[in-house]
């Protein structure tokens, strides 16, 4: 084309601002329209914005305050620790305190039964003889326990040392026999050694045979110093009803 001066007519196409315009409140429309369609879904659906926002408020709160009973527990928990820790110190000071309470008992009666033993007899004799002799029931069916102690008879210069022999006599089949401790033992102990001051006390474990029919204990105590006699005592079997 041409105008009017003869010059060549240039056509220029632009796009029309109002078409922009209409593309973009469309886009808009479409937007808001399906945000709508999702929030009528969820509301369809039974979702409440509302109270699920009050349910999560509720539920910060709620962790919030577990979270300072946690603290409060872990707080308690850590005194108890302290106090418990505290209480085994006393308890452990409280035993070794009876320790040593028992040891002085032990040492007195020890000394006490050595007196005793002085006043009984004369002075200038010496040896050991049997303080006491108990038999009772062991854990298990035809074993026992003999209790015995020994004291000094004599002046306590010197410590007392020599060895016992046990023996068991009564019947088997009808025949009488003697069991000595290498047989009631199991061939574990064969005598029993002693060295002491004052007083020692033995508890011997033995196993009667169940064939065996125990009628009296024979106690055989022999210094290791020459010039002190034997002493030879017979004990009646005697068995102490269980506790």
């Amino acid at each position: 084309m041409l105008g009017k001066d003869g010059a060549p007519l240039v056509v220029r196409r632009r796009a029309p601002a109002l078409r922009i315009a209409v593309l973009v409140a469309a886009t808009l429309v479409g937007l808001f329209a399906l945000y709508v369609v999702y929030e009528l879904g969820r509301y369809d659906a039974g979702y409440d914005r509302q109270a699920a926002a009050q349910q999560r408020t509720e539920l910060a709160v709620r962790i919030e305050h577990l979270d300072k009973d946690n603290r409060e527990l872990r707080t308690r928990l850590a005194e108890a620790d302290t106090i418990r820790a505290g209480r085994a110190r006393e308890q452990a000071e409280v035993a070794r305190n009876l320790g040593e309470l028992q040891a002085q008992v032990d040492r007195q009666q020890q000394e006490l039964a050595f007196y005793r033993g002085v006043v009984a007899q004369n002075a200038n004799t010496l040896g050991v003889k049997i303080e006491q002799l108990r038999i009772t029931p062991g854990q298990h069916p035809a074993t026992f326990t003999v209790h015995m102690s020994l004291v000094r008879s004599g002046r306590a210069d010197s410590a007392a040392s020599g060895i016992v022999h046990l023996s068991l006599d009564g019947t088997a089949g009808g025949s009488a026999r003697s069991l000595d401790l290498a047989a009631l033992s199991g061939g574990q102990v064969r005598e029993l050694r002693y060295n002491f001051r004052y007083l020692q006390s033995f508890e011997q474990d033995l196993s009667v045979p169940l064939a065996f029919k125990p009628e009296q204990l024979v106690v055989e105590v022999q210094s290791s110093r020459h010039d002190v006699a034997p002493l030879s005592q017979t004990f009646l079997w005697t068995v102490e009803a269980s506790p």
